[in-house]
Order: C-alpha cells, then structure tokens, then sequence
C-alpha cells in the first residue's frame, strides 16, 4: 500500500508510539489527523510536524476515546479535512491495574469505538475506499503479565478483536485491513513509576523489573518502523506483530474453523 496522498488518523498521537507512528506516515507522503486528550502537546507537535513537512499535512483533535461522540465528531473533521480517512491507528492506551475500569475503557472498548466509527468512513460497502487499521496491542496481548491482569487483558481483547474484524472484513468485502502491533517494553511514559501502576499488585514490582530488564526496552521509532510493515504490505490482514529489542515475530494461532 503506497501511502503517498492517503489521509491517517492516530489516536494518542501526541506522545510515545502514536507520535512515532504519525511521524513516520508523514515520511510516507500521507496526512496526519493527530487526536489525543492532550490539547497542549497536540498542537505543538503539530506545528513541528507542519513545519517540518509542509503546511496543512497534520491537524491535531482533541479527542477522549472514551467518548463515542468525541471519536466521531474527531473523525469527522479528519474526513472532510482530508477529504476521507484510508488508514487508522488505535493506539490510545494506559497501564494502570488501579484504575482498572477506565483502562478497560481506553485500551478496550476505545479500540472497539474508534474502529466501528472508522468503519462508517472506510468500509467500501457504504461508499468508503477501504484501506487498513492498525490496532496497538502488546505482548501480553500474546502471554500474560502477572504483575497486570487487567492490563493483559485488554491487550488479549484487542488481539482477539483485530483477527475477528480481519475475517469479518474479507468475507463482508468492507476493503479493509486489520492486524495487531504487539510490542514488548517501549520506552514511552506507560514505563514511568510502573511499580505505582500496579495497585494490588505491587507486591510483583520486583518481577516486572526483572523481567523488564531480561526483555530489553524498545524505542518508539523501532516500533513505528513494524507500524509501518503491517500499513504497507497488502498481504498481511488478521496478523498479529511481536516486537522485542531482539527482533520481531508473526504469531502463528490455531484456527478454530477451516478457512
């Protein structure tokens, strides 16, 4: 897929992976909708970014994914200022097993409403020119972590919701693409005081420093970089990426019914 003139939008864009997602799109040739509740950040980075790559190539949209309104007045604006959307990044996320509902809310169902409202622009049954969504999931999206249970089940979710939009995709004909970006320990902000992250677990902090430093950190470009895999190459839909410091995998998953 050549994403010269193609319209993106990233949720959580102005910091971490979702940045270094929007970024590397632009170095692709397409235009960024930067959405993200951090209105001060968006809109310096936007303005960076338009510098850097030419006027009117990024806006930014405050948008809270949590709220199903926000996501489609955000998405909105993106369409009719790009003139339609051809590739979303579900990136928006949290880590915090304290507050455990809201990060079910954002990691989860954010995903889910960022996709269903996606739909309504992209889907080539209802006048949309398809393209590909990329959902961030993680490695516990694979295996679990201990120290978050909550955390790792959300990761699951996402993973189990992308393969089953891939497959409902081809089958219905939408023109779409799905697959699931699942990085190890990423050096952005979900790393900081992660032993104040744990809540009732707290007491594994030690485990996840541990393993934490058994796996290696990653950097956002090294991760936007598989971002980019998964956009460009037209044969991947229902993947699922596994991104550590000491390489990359395609997850192989039993199937439950012939294809």
């Amino acid at each position: 897929m050549s994403m010269e003139g193609k319209a993106a939008v990233v949720t959580g864009a102005a910091a971490g992976i979702g940045r270094a997602a929007a970024e590397i799109l632009l170095q692709n040739g397409a235009k960024v909708a930067i959405l993200d509740v951090n209105e001060t950040a968006g809109q310096s980075l936007v303005e960076a970014l338009n510098k850097q790559h030419g006027s009117g190539k990024t806006v930014f949209l405050k948008c809270d994914v949590e709220s199903e309104e926000q996501i489609k007045a955000a998405f909105q604006k993106a369409a009719e200022t790009f003139g339609g959307i051809d590739i979303l990044c579900n990136n928006a996320g949290i880590m915090n097993e304290g507050t455990w509902e809201k990060m079910v809310s954002i990691n989860l169902m954010g995903v889910i409403r960022g996709t269903y409202v996606a739909l309504e622009h992209m889907n080539k049954l209802s006048g949309g020119r398809g393209g590909v969504i990329i959902n961030v999931s993680s490695m516990a999206g694979i295996g679990p972590l201990l120290s978050c249970p909550v955390y790792t089940s959300t990761k699951h979710g996402v993973l189990g919701f992308t393969r089953a939009m891939a497959a409902a995709s081809k089958v219905s004909g939408y023109g779409i693409r799905f697959n699931a970006l699942c990085p190890g320990f990423v050096q952005t902000e979900l790393l900081d005081d992660m032993a104040t992250k744990l809540g009732q677990f707290s007491h594994l902090a030690d485990h996840s420093n541990q393993f934490l430093e058994t796996s290696g950190v990653l950097s956002v470009s090294e991760v936007a970089q598989c971002f980019l895999e998964l956009v460009k190459d037209e044969t991947k839909n229902g993947e699922a990426l596994m991104v550590f410091s000491k390489g990359k995998k395609y997850m192989q998953f039993p199937s439950l019914m012939s294809k």
